[in-house]
């Protein structure tokens, strides 16, 4: 009776020790990364972001200057106008429009969605940061990371370990729960 009353005893503390260092053993480490920190101390990022500054700053003076243009024919047209014939008005209006129109397009042309300066920053930035991302997984992988965080700005996770990634599982219980609906309305 002695016995087993200490193989119970012994059993219950053997798994009470699992039960409490089991979890650790198999908990996934997350880590994170500042990726402004990195970029920030890479030599290369820094002379590209001197280089879209200065391109930026030279076409924003061409377009403030195209501005001053625009302005300064709307300026003499006003002072003039009064004196001015319809059809005049008219073509100088047209000419006006045109110039301003022209200033916004070279705008777009440079800043907007596309334009050049995303172009140039594609060309300079992206490879950096694609290194960046590159050391990380590859430091994730060797030290079996399951997760990197950016705390850069608002939290994203740079890189995840496929096998952790349950979102054919979502998908196959979003079905189920579709399916559950759609046959319940009915």
């Amino acid at each position: 009776m002695k016995k087993t009353k200490i193989q119970i005893l012994f059993t219950a503390a053997l798994i009470l020790v699992l039960f409490i260092f089991t979890p650790t053993a198999y908990a996934q480490k997350s880590a994170f990364v500042n990726t402004q920190y990195i970029l920030n101390n890479i030599p290369e990022y820094t002379d590209a972001q001197d280089v879209l500054n200065s391109l930026s700053k030279k076409w924003q003076e061409e377009i403030t200057l195209k501005h001053k243009e625009v302005s300064e024919m709307y300026k003499k047209y006003q002072a003039e106008a009064v004196l001015l014939p319809e059809d005049v008005k008219k073509k100088r209006e047209n000419e006006i429009v045109k110039k301003d129109n022209e200033v916004k397009a070279l705008q777009k042309e440079y800043f907007g969605p596309g334009g050049e300066l995303y172009k140039k920053r594609e060309e300079l930035i992206k490879p950096i940061q694609e290194k960046v991302y590159n050391a990380i997984e590859t430091i994730a992988t060797s030290e079996n990371i399951a997760f990197v965080f950016d705390k850069a700005g608002s939290p994203t996770l740079l890189y995840g370990n496929p096998k952790y990634d349950i979102s054919d599982a979502v998908l196959d219980e979003l079905g189920k729960v579709m399916q559950t609906n759609s046959s319940g309305s009915r």
